[in-house]
């Protein structure tokens, strides 16, 4: 699995999405979206919506305002869900969640 492999290798592999870990984190993803029983689009911003209170890096952001774009949600929608949460996240959050937003898609 990761034999003979640097740390530095091993977050390298995991950042290019080659490694057992991401394997199960789509899994993971997978099943929780099966079982939440919500439609794709509130799903995906619920989750963005989370990143925001857990302060997340910017690669979460890429992956799941990416997924909600590949699906049609509309920006104004991210941005809605950017609005709803400030209130109880806190404006350093919302605006460490922007940067991080245009950080990862200025990296993609």
């Amino acid at each position: 699995m990761t034999e003979n492999r640097t740390p530095e290798e091993n977050l390298g592999a995991l950042a290019a999405g080659d490694a057992p870990v991401f394997e199960t984190l789509v899994h993971m993803t997978t099943d929780s979206f099966e079982r939440s029983g919500l439609d794709e689009e509130t799903y995906l911003l619920l989750r963005i919506a989370a990143l925001v209170a857990m302060d997340a890096a910017p690669a979460s952001y890429l992956l799941n305002v990416g997924a909600a774009g590949a699906i049609g949600v509309p920006l104004e929608k991210v941005q809605g869900a950017l609005v709803a949460v400030a209130p109880v996240v806190g404006s350093a959050r919302i605006v460490s969640a922007a940067g991080h937003i245009a950080e990862a898609f200025q990296a993609a």
